[in-house]
């Protein structure tokens, strides 16, 4: 008797065991998957395409399909884009059109309270209007930024969290990487996000400037001693002089804005226009282009555009195990049963967003999120232009927020900065940000003024 009740217990553990896997759905595990492999440090495009064909293999479909989904993923004329705007701004960084564009600002506004501090600010929001990519404007502008704004009093390390944060509204001021891709997922006028995106962009900058007269400044005699300024003709003399040097360069936003929302052509083809434009300028006006130069900068952009698309095209199987599982369904049923007030919703979308803007770049946050999410904005009749410059804006806090926030690591491999050091300096800058997150969410005519008038 004692035999039989031993070998009942024992069948019982067998068909009731402790945690069964199975009874979790294959996209659940999936989402699962992907955040442990993260956490193992498995890179973000590698941790995508293992947790999905994970799912997969549990739904019960071959994995010659994957070949087919990653081409249809990546296979969107949209995306173009993508590559030949890193092109163009790896080109304006190697050809001297930066540092040239840099002196102009430097003489400009050089002579305003917080000198270089507000140099430092209006030129990441100028080279955003041609890289597009947060990283990319700190590796090309950081260095020159930084060391001018030393010889102008600032701390290092505040100077770094300054490119940090003005590099990472790249991504918001057009033409932006992430809007294109933005556009492609929520299958919205990516012109549209281009204009919508301006004001906000530029009212991001505005909120940086106030953060500079609290900068704590070094000993500005010592400064003087250690870099004394540069002979000077005049202050219009030195300023027309940088100007016609920097003239070629400064008209770059112009012929690719300009182009865009003439009609002249598509964002996609203002990709190609940009890289032409670049390589133009660099051989005839500036003679700076030569074959080395060129070489370093194809290889510097597709070292980088490989990155980004590499995410995109594993983000295809990614999504496609999300459709199949309907996980945009699920999820997205539980945010609308949160509450029956669109603001706490937003709250909550903008909460998920910003925390996983902090582990996660831009790009994965996109696509991983926005299947779930585009559903509830249009359940609720929020306009999809103004969510996206909302999304923007919230990954662009991403950029500078620990413990992942890309242009941090930049800046810190740049200036040999211990990271910490400059996370903390960071810390006003992010604070303001996140007010102007609130400020931008809360009123939607500062994104959606310039659609409406251009109309």
């Amino acid at each position: 008797m004692p035999q039989k009740c031993g070998a009942r217990r024992a069948k019982n553990r067998e068909l009731k065991p402790v945690f069964d896997i199975s009874s979790i759905g294959a996209g659940t595990q999936m989402i699962v998957a992907f955040f442990l492999l993260m956490a193992l440090r498995v890179p973000v495009a590698f941790a995508l395409g293992l947790s999905a064909m994970y799912a997969m293999w549990q739904i019960g479909f071959g994995f010659d399909l994957a070949g087919d989904l990653i081409a249809t993923g990546i296979a969107k004329y949209a995306l173009l884009a993508i590559p030949f705007f890193i092109l163009a701004g790896t080109l304006m960084g190697t050809l001297g059109i930066a540092e040239r564009m840099i002196r102009f600002f430097r003489i400009l506004i050089g002579n305003l309270p917080g000198g270089m501090g507000v140099v430092g600010t209006v030129v990441c929001l100028f080279w955003g209007a041609v890289s597009g990519s947060g990283p990319a404007s700190v590796a090309a502008i950081g260095p020159m930024i930084i060391k001018g704004m030393q010889e102008d009093g600032y701390p290092r390390a505040a100077a770094a969290a300054l490119v940090c944060t003005g590099a990472a509204f790249s991504i918001v001021i057009p033409p932006s990487i992430g809007l294109v891709i933005y556009g492609v997922i929520a299958e919205t006028s990516i012109s549209a996000l281009f204009i919508a995106a301006i004001i906000p962009g530029l009212f991001m900058g505005v909120l940086m400037l106030i953060i500079l007269p609290f900068i704590k400044s070094s000993d500005r005699a010592e400064l003087d001693k250690l870099s004394p300024a540069p002979p000077s003709q005049g202050y219009w003399h030195d300023l027309g002089q940088s100007f016609r040097e920097s003239f070629w360069g400064l008209m770059t936003p112009v012929v690719i804005l300009g182009g865009i929302y003439s009609g002249i052509f598509t964002p996609t083809e203002a990709a190609l226009v940009a890289t032409v434009y670049a390589i133009a300028v660099g051989a005839f006006a500036y003679r700076t282009l030569t074959i080395r130069a060129l070489y370093d900068a194809l290889t510097e952009a597709a070292s980088s555009s490989a990155v980004v698309m590499l995410v995109v095209a594993y983000a295809s199987l990614f999504g496609w195990v999300v459709t199949v599982e309907d996980l945009v369904g699920q999820y997205s049923d539980q945010l609308l049963g949160l509450s029956d007030n669109g603001g706490v919703i937003l709250m909550v979308i903008m909460l998920i967003l910003l925390i996983a803007g902090m582990f996660m770049d831009p790009v994965t946050v996109m696509f991983i999120s926005l299947p779930i999410f585009l559903p509830v904005v249009r359940e609720l009749g929020w306009d999809p232009v103004w969510f996206g410059v909302l999304v923007m804006v919230n990954l662009a806090i991403g950029l500078i927020t620990p413990p992942v926030g890309i242009n941090l690591y930049v800046a810190a491999n740049i200036t040999r900065q211990p990271l910490e050091h400059i996370a903390r300096a960071a810390l006003p800058f992010l604070a303001i940000s996140v007010i102007g997150l609130a400020i931008v969410a809360a009123v939607p005519a500062i994104s959606l003024f310039l659609p409406e008038v251009l109309k």
